[in-house]
């Protein structure tokens, strides 16, 4: 990776305070950045699309002789029935597979929510994923891995054992954060390069996150935890491949400034224009440029 970018303000358009990236058409959206882009219909075919991915992951590494490590999401989630799907009626052996979940919330003493919590991400792998799976296929429980906020450390260990993750898997959020990464209250103690360099840990979400993330409890934002753990950027931009993926209208905006704003820690995806291959799946409605009017 090359962590020399500066930072800057989003360039405006000529009689508004908009930024120009607004403005950048389905057609050319990742043009000119080292991102491959691709678009793939609406919400469900980009759901399949991931779940062959990450199938064609784990296949193209057992090809090699041994068993790919994959970072995962909780979010987007419409992929693990269809990949549950596949493994079952393929046979695929995943015993051997490791899934680090990339974050999960906590409660406000810096714990796991419960796995029966309906906001626990363990609890939706256990029960969307894991238990779907033919037993005689699914990944052993040591292989079924979260960042522990007793330990964040732990999990650069258990990449560096692994050798290195194969791929990270992910969406991006409402204010650019990958994973629970958040952008930095205080940007200026931030170089790009320190940002990237952040380990796995524990932190408190902003109000933004929390606020986009209502809409699963029905727009109750006090439901919505305050803190979380998540995997680090240090141990996502090392991946060998990355693969984010976006189905939400609201991120036609948020994807622009990812691959045409600023290199900056304030759109923490940006960095992934700094990947030597990292790749960005959107719905058609996501390609489309924002259209910015009042209702």
């Amino acid at each position: 990776m090359c962590l020399n970018q500066a930072t800057h303000e989003p360039e405006t358009t000529g009689t508004t305070a908009f930024p120009a990236y607004l403005n950048v058409a389905a057609e050319n959206l990742g043009q000119g950045a080292p991102v491959v882009v691709r678009v793939r219909g609406d919400a469900a075919d980009l759901a399949q699309e991931m779940a062959s991915a990450m199938l064609s992951e784990i296949q193209e590494v057992q090809r090699q002789g041994r068993a790919a490590t994959l970072i995962v999401p909780v979010g987007p989630v419409d992929q693990y029935p269809r990949l549950v799907q596949m493994i079952n009626q393929q046979r695929i052996d995943c015993r051997q597979v490791m899934f680090i979940n990339m974050d999960e919330y906590l409660t406000e003493t810096d714990e796991w929510l419960a796995p029966e919590h309906p906001l626990s991400f363990r609890g939706y792998m256990e029960r969307s994923f894991y238990q779907r799976l033919r037993p005689e296929l699914a990944p052993a429980p040591e292989n079924r891995v979260f960042p522990k906020p007793e330990n964040p450390a732990e999990i650069g260990r258990i990449i560096a054992a692994r050798g290195g993750v194969d791929a990270c898997f992910g969406g991006i959020g409402i204010n650019g954060h990958i994973a629970f990464n958040e952008p930095p209250e205080a940007p200026d103690r931030f170089s790009v390069a320190a940002f990237a360099a952040l380990p796995t840990r524990v932190l408190d979400l902003t109000r933004e996150t929390r606020t986009i993330n209502s809409h699963t409890v029905g727009g109750e934002i006090s439901l919505i935890p305050r803190r979380a753990i998540t995997v680090g950027m240090r141990e996502i931009l090392a991946a060998r491949r990355l693969r984010f993926y976006c189905n939400r209208p609201w991120q036609s905006a948020v994807v622009r400034r990812v691959l045409h704003g600023p290199i900056t820690p304030l759109c923490p995806a940006s960095l992934l224009r700094l990947h030597r291959d990292a790749m960005l799946t959107v719905t058609d409605f996501v390609a489309a440029p924002p259209d910015i009017r009042l209702r």
